[in-house]
Parts: C-alpha cells; sequence; structure tokens
C-alpha cells in the first residue's frame, strides 16, 4: 500500500465509488495464507526524518532542558503517591509530605490556616500548590499589604509565600463548614473568591481524574510544552515500526447518485436509533458577539444568523429530517439531544434560557440533555504557570469538544440515549451551517447504522491555507508485525508535526488531495462509551497543547493581557484513533470497506461553511465568516433551483462581494425535503431575477411556472404541524396534521423588493429594508392558492386559521376569494403532498380530494 514515492495527483480529490470498492461488510480477520496481501513491496523502516506518525502512539522526543524534565519527574513521583493513597485522608498525607505543600502551608497545614476547610477543599488546594501553581494565591494579587503582623513560626518576612498564606488564613477564617462565611461583612467576598476557586479546581480533579486529577493536567501541559520547545519536535519517533497516510477512499455522493440515495433512505428509515450530539461549548471569540443593550460577550450559538440564532437552525434541521420521516412512515418521532455547553460568556445558562423560551422547540425538556463542560486552565508558554485572570482565579478556557466523550459517561449521557432506544448519534457543530445540506448528513448514518460502522466523517475538498485538519487513511505495522488500519484526523495545528506541509501551486505536495476535516461525524454510541470510560489519557483524544494563538485575557487588575499560552484541548474526531483495524498482513488497496472507520464525500459547499469569526473591514477573505457561509447557502440555492428549470442568476466568487450587495436572496425551509430530489417535486419551471427575494417557511407548498421579480415571503404558524400541550403542560409539535399549505401556479409577482442600498441592511442575518413586497401569513391550517394571475405591488394576505384563500384573475387585476375548509379536511387539507418510497427514492404525489 505504501511505496517510497507517488505520483503527482491531479488538484482534485480521488475518489473511489462503491462500484470500484469491494461492498461494505462488517471487518474479519483472514488467514495469512488467504491471499496475496499486496503487490507493493514490503516496506523498510523509514529514517526518523522521514517518517510520519498518527495521531496516537506517540513517544515525545528529548525535552529542551533540565527544568521542564526535573519538574515533570517530580510531578509524576507525586501523582504516583496520590494514586497508591486509598483514602482521603491518606491522600492529605501524601500532598503534606511533597516539600511544596509543606513550605506554603507549613507543618499545621491540617490544621490553622485550612482548619475551617472540608478536607476535599483542602486537598483541592493543596493539589494547586504541589502542582506549583502556589502563585494563584500569591502576594501579586495585592491582598497582602502592610495590614499583616503575623508571624509563622515565629518570624518575620515578607515573601510571597507567607504574605499568600496570610492573605489565604483571611478567607479560610471567615469560611465556614457549609461553605458560608462566619461573619457578614466578608461573607460575599468569601464566597466569590474562596468559592469559584475551589469550584475551578475541583472541575479540573474531577474531569481528569483519568491521568490525575490538578497535577496530571499540569504534567501533560508541561510534557506537550517541553515537546514544543525541542529542536527536534518537528521530527518525533513511533513506538511503530512503519507508519504512512493516504488519502481514504469511500462513498462520493456525487458520483454514485444511486447508492447515494439508498444510504440516505437508511439514515431516515434508522431515525429512531439515532441521537443528535452538539458540542456548542465554544467561546467564539473570533465573532465577536455582543448583547447590543448590555454590552455582555455572547457565545457562538447565539449568533443571529438567517433570522434565528445558530442554535435554532440546529433545530429546524434535526426536525425537518423527523417530519420527512413521518411523511413516509406515519410515525412521530422525537429525536433524544444531547448537548454539551460551558460556562464561558455564559454560555449555558444562555442555551437553557433560549431553550425554555422557544418552549424546548416543541419537543418537550425531556428529549434534551444539557450537560456543561469544564474550564481548564490556560499555561504560559514560557514556564508552564498558569494564566491569572482575577483574584484567586486563573484564566480558563473550555478544553476542546474532545472533552464530550469522558464528559457524556462522566454525566449519564449514553444511558439517557440508551433509555430513548438509541444505538448511534450525528454530531455537528453550531457554526457549520450548511452540514444538514442534501443527503450528506443522512447517508453518513444511514451507512453507520446499516453496516455497523463505529465512527464515520463526512469529508470534502480542502481549502489550502484554510485553518481546518484533514482526514487520512493511516497504515502502520507495530513492533509485534501486525498491521494498524483506520480514517482518522490531523488538526490543521499539527501539521508542521507530522510533517505536512501546506499545498502550494510550486511544491506538487500530496496533501492537496486530502481531504477536509469537517467535524460532521457518525459514532456508534456503545464504541464511543467503551472509549470515554477509561481511566487514562485515551478517553481524552487527539490532546494538544495549541501555542500558536496568543492567549487574550483580562488580568486581576482590570488590564487587558495578551500573552502567548495555551490550555490542553482535545478533539472529539480523533476518537478514531481508538478504532483502528488490526491484520496479520499488510492489506491493499480498497480497505477502507472493511474497516470500523469510513468516510463519504460531496461537494464542499454541501458539507462545510461555517460561520465562525467576524468580518473585518481589512479582510480580502471571507472565509468563515457569517457574509461568506451565506454565499454557500446562496449557492445551493442557485444549484437546487435550477436543477428544477427555474431561472436563477449565477453567484460569483466571494471577491465579487467584499463591498457589494448579493444577487439574490432565497431561504427554503429544510422541511420542503430536507432531500433535494423530494423539493425538486415541489417546484417546477418559472424564473427568479435578479435582485429578488423568496423565503418560504412552510413545507407543504407548490412552485410551478411562477415568476418572481421582487420579494415574496411565505410564513406559517404550522410549517410541519400543530403544537398541543402535552401532561406536563408543554407544547409538542405534532408531524404531518393541520399543516399550512400554498399553492403557485403560472403566477407572475412583481414589486420593488429590498431597497439593496439601504444602509442598515445586513444579509446574512436577514435583516433587510423592503420597499414593497408580496408576504403570505397563513395561520394554524390555513391555505393559499393563486393561479394564473399577476400579482404587482405591495401586498400581504393573511389566512386565518381553517381557511383557504384563493387569488383570481379578473378584469380589475385580482379577486380575493376566503372560504372556510370543510370539517373533514381540517386536518389533512384540501390537498396534502402523498411520500411514498420507490426503490432508493422517495416519489410525491399530490392528493387532492
Amino acid at each position: 500500500m505504501a511505496s517510497p514515492s507517488r505520483p503527482a495527483l491531479p488538484p482534485h480529490l480521488r475518489l473511489l465509488s462503491p462500484r470500484q470498492l469491494p461492498p461494505l461488510r462488517s471487518p474479519r480477520r483472514r488467514g495469512a495464507g488467504s491471499r496475496v496481501l499486496s503487490s507493493l513491496p514490503s516496506p523498510s523502516p523509514s529514517p526518523p526524518s522521514q517518517q510520519r506518525v498518527s495521531t496516537a502512539s506517540l513517544e515525545h522526543g528529548p525535552g529542551p532542558g533540565p527544568a521542564l524534565s526535573a519538574e515533570v519527574a517530580r510531578l509524576s513521583a507525586a501523582r504516583a503517591r496520590l494514586r497508591a493513597a486509598r483514602s482521603l485522608g491518606d491522600k492529605l498525607r501524601a500532598l503534606d509530605a511533597e516539600p511544596r505543600v509543606a513550605a506554603f502551608f507549613g507543618d499545621a497545614s491540617s490544621r490553622g490556616v485550612l482548619g475551617g476547610l472540608r478536607p476535599r477543599e483542602a486537598y483541592l488546594l493543596k493539589c494547586l500548590v504541589a502542582a506549583g501553581q502556589d502563585h494563584v494565591l500569591g502576594a501579586e494579587l495585592g491582598w497582602a499589604g502592610g495590614g499583616h503582623e503575623r508571624h509563622r513560626n515565629g518570624s518575620g518576612g515578607g515573601s510571597a509565600l507567607r504574605e499568600a498564606l496570610y492573605s489565604l488564613a483571611d478567607l479560610v477564617g471567615r469560611w465556614s463548614e457549609e461553605g458560608a462565611a462566619k461573619d457578614e461583612a466578608g461573607s460575599g467576598e468569601t464566597e466569590l473568591l474562596l468559592g469559584r476557586l475551589l469550584k475551578f479546581l475541583g472541575d479540573i480533579e474531577e474531569f481528569y481524574d483519568c491521568v490525575g486529577g490538578i497535577i496530571g493536567y499540569q504534567i501533560m501541559a508541561l510534557e506537550l510544552l517541553s515537546v514544543s520547545k525541542s529542536k527536534d519536535s518537528k521530527h518525533r519517533h513511533s513506538k511503530d515500526k512503519f507508519v504512512d497516510f493516504h488519502v481514504p477512499t469511500g462513498l462520493n455522493l456525487l458520483e454514485d447518485t444511486e447508492y447515494a440515495s439508498q444510504a440516505a433512505m437508511w439514515g431516515i428509515e434508522g431515525l429512531p436509533e439515532l441521537g443528535e450530539i452538539y458540542p456548542i461549548g465554544g467561546a467564539g471569540d473570533r465573532l465577536g458577539l455582543m448583547d447590543s443593550d448590555t454590552g455582555e460577550s455572547l457565545p457562538a450559538a447565539l449568533l443571529p444568523y438567517c433570522g434565528r440564532s445558530l442554535l435554532e437552525g440546529l433545530m429546524r434541521d434535526l426536525q425537518a429530517r423527523e417530519f420527512l420521516h413521518f411523511k413516509i412512515f406515519g410515525k412521530q418521532c422525537i429525536t433524544p439531544v444531547a448537548v454539551m455547553t460551558s460556562s464561558v460568556k455564559n454560555n449555558h445558562e444562555h442555551i437553557v434560557a433560549i431553550c425554555e423560551r422557544l418552549e424546548w422547540f416543541g419537543r418537550g425538556r425531556e428529549n434534551f440533555r444539557l450537560f456543561e463542560q469544564p474550564l481548564v486552565p490556560v499555561v504560559n508558554a514560557e514556564d508552564g504557570k498558569w494564566l491569572i485572570s482575577e483574584s484567586l482565579l486563573p484564566v480558563g478556557k473550555p478544553g476542546g469538544h474532545g472533552a464530550i466523550w469522558k464528559l457524556a459517561c462522566d454525566r449519564g449521557v449514553f444511558e439517557w440515549l440508551y433509555c430513548h432506544g438509541r444505538k448511534g448519534a450525528t454530531v455537528r457543530q453550531v457554526s457549520n451551517v450548511v452540514a444538514a445540506t442534501d443527503l450528506t448528513l443522512m447517508a453518513l448514518a444511514g451507512i453507520g447504522l446499516r453496516h455497523n460502522k463505529k465512527l464515520g466523517f463526512a469529508s470534502c475538498e480542502r481549502r489550502p491555507g484554510a485553518t481546518e485538519g484533514v482526514n487520512v487513511l493511516i497504515e502502520k505495522q507495530n513492533l509485534d508485525g501486525l498491521w494498524e488500519y483506520g480514517i482518522t484526523c490531523i488538526e490543521y495545528t499539527e501539521f508542521e508535526k507530522y510533517g505536512i506541509s501546506e499545498p502550494t501551486a510550486t511544491n506538487g505536495s500530496l496533501q492537496a488531495s486530502y481531504p477536509a476535516n469537517t467535524n460532521i461525524l457518525y459514532v456508534d454510541l456503545q464504541a464511543a462509551q467503551e472509549v470515554g470510560s477509561r481511566k487514562n489519557a485515551s478517553c481524552l483524544p487527539g490532546i494538544v497543547l495549541n501555542l500558536k494563538k496568543a492567549v487574550s485575557y483580562v488580568d486581576h487588575l482590570g488590564f487587558e493581557c495578551s500573552a502567548a499560552g495555551g490550555r490542553l484541548e482535545c478533539t472529539m474526531q480523533n476518537i478514531a484513533d481508538n478504532f483502528m483495524n488490526t491484520y496479520s498482513y499488510r492489506c491493499s488497496e480498497g480497505i477502507e470497506s472493511e474497516l470500523d472507520t469510513f468516510i463519504v464525500y460531496n461537494e464542499r459547499k454541501k458539507v462545510t461553511s461555517s460561520a465562525k469569526r467576524k468580518l473585518k473591514p481589512e479582510d480580502r477573505s471571507l472565509h468563515q465568516t457569517p457574509e461568506g457561509s451565506l454565499l454557500d447557502i446562496m449557492r445551493n440555492a442557485h444549484d437546487l433551483l435550477s436543477s428544477c428549470s427555474i431561472e436563477v442568476p449565477k453567484v460569483k466568487d466571494n471577491n465579487e462581494y467584499l463591498h457589494s450587495g448579493l444577487p439574490f436572496l432565497i431561504f427554503l425551509h429544510p422541511a420542503l425535503g430536507p432531500f433535494w430530489d423530494i423539493i425538486k417535486q415541489k417546484f417546477i419551471g418559472g424564473s427568479i431575477s435578479k435582485g429578488s427575494e423568496l423565503q418560504i417557511e412552510v413545507a407543504e407548498f407548490l412552485w410551478e411556472d411562477v415568476e418572481l421579480d421582487g420579494s415574496l415571503i411565505i410564513l406559517a404558524d404550522n410549517i410541519m404541524g400543530p403544537t398541543k400541550r402535552n401532561t406536563h403542560g408543554e407544547q409538542i409539535l405534532h408531524y404531518g396534521a393541520r399543516c399550512g399549505r400554498c399553492k403557485l401556479q403560472n403566477v407572475k409577482i412583481v414589486n420593488e423588493g429590498i431597497s439593496w442600498d439601504s444602509p442598515s441592511n445586513v444579509y446574512w442575518q436577514h435583516h433587510v429594508e423592503r420597499s414593497e413586497s408580496l408576504k403570505i401569513i397563513l395561520h394554524g391550517n390555513a391555505e393559499f392558492e393563486a393561479k394564473d394571475v399577476l400579482l404587482k405591488g405591495n401586498h400581504m394576505f393573511e389566512v386565518p386559521d381553517g381557511h383557504r384563500m384563493c387569488i383570481l384573475q379578473n378584469e380589475a387585476g385580482f379577486v380575493v376569494k376566503l372560504d372556510p375548509i370543510k370539517k373533514e379536511m381540517m386536518d389533512s387539507g384540501t390537498w396534502y403532498w402523498e411520500y411514498t418510497v420507490d426503490g432508493a427514492h422517495v416519489k410525491l404525489n399530490m392528493v387532492d380530494p
């Protein structure tokens, strides 16, 4: 499979369709004599300078100097003693024997200063000091001043340690065993200062228990810091004889459309076995999102995008799939949603607030499980000391979305999903606004469920220079002579470490063909739980110390600071490193179909386009901005509607829109499909002129030979069905019945539409000024129909619940006819789309009684 040199590949991805691959089947081990392993020569171990290694099984190179190495050795010994201790008392005694702890707290560390704390609280503070972070309690915070006249052990002195100890004593002296202050005057300060530090430390100790808690966290940080400082950090030695990367093959949704449709049908059919997992605890600092009233920084999930928050967009996509499942199989399916939040920017509180405000999206509180990711300390890139934000509070950031697997185990999320009858889950990030476009997500899930895979990636071509990782097929031979294969991810921050260079026009780099990692995943729940429940570092996949970006924070004096630093981050997609398949022989090409990991491909604008950073005036690229992702949504709309024989203006390159408006705005509710083959049966012929706006918020819809020149907005209360209160008083969405409906046939719409010159327009928010528009509002199960008519100028048609409005042409222009819907048609409507499965496709038939 490997060769000393590979021929240059074309700039596009070389992807094999399933016709070129063996049939997907469960992996099996074969006898050594069952077939020729490979026509390629057996490899010899690569020289260390040329060898490329995986994200798993690394041995660190030599450290840069004795200081960090000595500190790692000291902490490792302390961790070993703590692990050997059987009780909390034994652990406290082991910590008291540490020179740093003894020097800080003195012989009476279990009395006096710490006497007012519970043993667990004293343990956390001693771990902090033992980890070399006593400066968190230090005099540089400005607590210890001339007022301190006490001296420990009868001697005077002004050392930072003593002054820090006196400051700590003041706090503990006001701290009761119940965690409340003994005197009212200092109660607020005590609870604020000491309480939040103890919570911060407790979270670290609990989450990183798999590596030794607070001390284990510091060991890992120092080890990775040591590697980053090493001159040999670019060339790491592997535990394996041979390691190589290859471009992974898999289902190309564009090439094998029939198989793609079948896989997507498996996904929709298997929806009752699927959960949904959202890691949305990130800070989203690059968006610069703030509350306009309070000035409070807000998390990325609250970004107002296309008329709603990003979180609401995720739920619309999910409900569209559930609606499709109902239309095909006639069964209500409510997917349980697990959401990993964090405390940064009050992320958790904001997520809870938006869910409560929108009444849990008509799904019921019981179908959500929110679990909060702990913040982790940021270490200084020079010496590994924790950066300090406020008094007694280190700078804390989320520890990467890879925390999700262990945290889900710790919080019982997997068991909760099992109770809902789930076997697998789809995973996506809140900032990727196109992840659910067309077939991609359901084809990914369908293959995962159908073929009992452990992990799947949705991928596409990678843009050179983009801040995104790559998916690779890793091939390695271990020291026992066994061969291991798997599809995994390498983050862009690790390219240099693994010898992956950014492709250019001149270097002809093979990496041009490595596809992009998009963090759209299918995961088998039992496989993920097995990894997350491990009691070692493997439950924290792809752990790195990212030092490439300066850390901005506000220090304890209120000054804005920036320092070189980083925190331990793990990546959820690198759980794949735990799902390698092992063979006694070297395998030939096409091994991907037998692996526990797999990959599917689609064109980039259908897979990933993110709103991650705010566009700056000096920017020359729209990549990863809300503006850029909106253009990809418009490109998808163009491609979809053009395939319906509708004339739509073409969307040009992003550079054309850096400082100008868009060719049009088109927003289609995903419940119209969400598969494009379904939407194509609801849109037939017509045209959309340049500068037009089309927004359709209704699922039961027909567009036939409609000419739009201006703005058309269709809004329905019951897009997919009505809501009814359950026994708990919650509003629950019931799919299918009493939907709003709209039919437009041979209609010409002309109005002034959007005021494209208005300076207040924010297109990616869908916040625009209009001179004129045609707006149709459907209440309850209201219906609207227009046929053979010209609708010119500014109009709004509002149809009450239980009524049908028809617009007919007459000599004066048009006439409006409003009739009540017959009682026997209140649920089904006067017409509806009937969905039937025809092989791998969904066929629509309009039923018009």
